[in-house]
């Protein structure tokens, strides 16, 4: 492949483009991007995560070519796996609406994410028929870059977005630690690379020459997940902005994803002006307005009670997954404070401390030895990391409220969901 462009970003420095891949850059999907923060609204809390999606997936690019390189060289991959690995990183995000995985959490009402919404937008925008047009496979290109049946080439190279040393992963963890200016996601992607090969058709990491890089590597992400990602005041914006967006969805049709022209027009300016100029029609309209109003001005809600869930199976992890579960802890919290249910907000976010694939099912950690020139995949049970026991989900619960209904809500929390101690922010 020739690539006669270079792109300065400042985590990787220059990436590399082919003519190819700039005229997909350049194209109104890939392009909204740019007005898409990464990370929400993280930046009332760290002031410089106004990164954009954009940046994230030139980005997972720029390392999607430096995994498959590594798998040319090694003979698992052609030149054609190493150009199809590269424009699946470059694609995989635009299905993110404004707010990035805060309009995820709206979407989830309707039981879609943005891997179904790229899926959308690949067969029904000019995107698919630009890929067709550079020689790409539409369908190729979708299954590996938002999950589906893959065979040959592909299939090694879904492997790659799909395993536990995903390129998008390794992006967004240095990505975000740079703009947040948190010192944990700063991760040896170099050795991370260089120590994986395929073995027996699995994706794997050398032992042990490899294993203090992949140590490090869950340990990054869980700490990213304690200082950014789930960081209690990060959570309060956008568990505002994701409730203005769901009250108001039903009078400015955010999830009503029939109109490619009109989902491409939603960005962060698109939601922020149509939640402020709202005109009320009722309590929920109002209120969504009125959310809006306090972000523009950072007037949070306060975190009033927060638990660890100590495992799957703790009964209040109904919460995590089941947003009538959600709804219905939000009135009798509200009851017992005297305050309107609107105004009590659960917060349960959850996610695994290692990727998953698609369908929910976690990515399998696998490591593999050299023994006299042989490569074997080796059991879990062989390697000795204790990293691996961290290998689960990181989840918990806070209950937000208005500064004004702070003190009675805290009470309210305590007498309906009792006073176990929150020692950690995150159950490890």
């Amino acid at each position: 492949m020739r690539f006669p462009y270079e792109i300065k970003d400042p985590v990787h420095g220059f990436i590399r483009a082919s003519e190819a891949e700039i005229t997909i850059i350049d194209s109104r999907p890939i392009q909204r991007l740019r007005r898409i923060k990464q990370l929400a609204m993280a930046d009332l809390t760290y002031p410089g995560a106004v990164h954009t999606r954009f940046l994230h997936s030139l980005g997972v690019m720029h390392l999607a070519d430096l995994m498959a390189s590594r798998l040319v060289e090694l003979g698992h991959m052609t030149e054609d796996g190493l150009a199809l690995a590269r424009v699946a990183g470059l694609v995989h995000d635009v299905g993110h609406g404004p707010g990035s995985h805060v309009f995820e959490e709206v979407l989830a009402e309707k039981g879609l994410t943005h891997e179904k919404v790229g899926l959308w937008l690949l067969k029904s925008s000019e995107l698919g028929d630009l890929l067709e047009e550079q020689g790409f496979s539409r369908s190729e290109v979708a299954s590996v870059a938002f999950g589906g049946t893959v065979k040959g080439e592909a299939e090694v190279v879904a492997k790659m977005f799909w395993g536990v040393l995903s390129p998008d992963t390794m992006d967004y963890l240095v990505r975000d630690s740079h703009f947040t200016g948190v010192g944990y996601g700063r991760i040896d992607i170099g050795r991370l690379v260089n120590t994986m090969n395929m073995v027996e058709g699995e994706l794997a990491i050398q032992y042990p020459g490899g294993l203090t890089s992949f140590e490090d590597y869950v340990v990054s992400r869980l700490q990213m997940f304690n200082a950014v990602y789930f960081h209690k005041t990060v959570r309060a914006a956008n568990v505002m902005l994701a409730r203005a967006m769901e009250w108001a969805d039903e009078y400015i049709g955010l999830t009503d994803l029939k109109d490619v022209d009109f989902f491409l027009s939603l960005d962060d300016c698109y939601i922020r002006t149509a939640l402020i100029t709202l005109e009320p029609y009722d309590d929920l309209s109002k209120l969504a307005k009125e959310l809006m109003e306090r972000l523009e001005a950072r007037r949070l809600v306060k975190c009033v009670y927060e638990r660890p869930v100590e495992g799957r199976e703790d009964l209040l992890a109904n919460v995590l997954n089941r947003p009538s579960v959600r709804k219905k802890l939000e009135e009798e919290i509200a009851e017992e404070a005297g305050v309107e249910p609107e105004r009590v907000f659960v917060d349960a976010p959850s996610v695994p401390s290692i990727p998953m694939r698609p369908g929910g099912e976690l990515a399998q950690v696998r490591f593999f030895e050299v023994k006299e020139g042989t490569k074997r995949l080796m059991d879990q049970s062989e390697v000795h990391s204790i990293v691996l026991g961290l290998c689960k989900y990181v989840d918990l619960v806070r209950i937000y409220a208005f500064p004004e209904h702070r003190e009675a809500v805290g009470k309210a929390c305590q007498k309906v969901l009792g006073t176990k101690p929150p020692n950690r922010r995150v159950a490890l």
